[in-house]
């Protein structure tokens, strides 16, 4: 069976929070709903986005969508 999970397109992410007038990840984590430690993780690729930061970056970072900020990612099958 096929596991997938999703990344944040980090790129984009950041090119959009400076585009939006974000010049840190202070000011974007309280925009985002989140703590600023995540941002970090996330952005750093330490940690997966989950749904709070996912809704956060939709929020906060309009008009991106989810197709422009993640992906998903297929993982290889993994044996039984």
């Amino acid at each position: 069976m096929t596991t997938y999970h999703i990344e944040l397109r980090i790129d984009l992410f950041t090119k959009a929070a400076r585009l939006a007038g974000f010049r840190s990840d202070y000011k974007l984590a309280p925009a985002m709903g989140v703590n600023r430690s995540t941002v970090a993780r996330v952005v750093s690729g330490t940690q997966q986005p989950g749904a709070s930061f996912i809704a956060g970056a939709l929020t906060a970072l309009p008009p991106m969508t989810f197709e422009d900020l993640f992906q998903v990612i297929a993982d290889p099958d993994k044996p039984a």
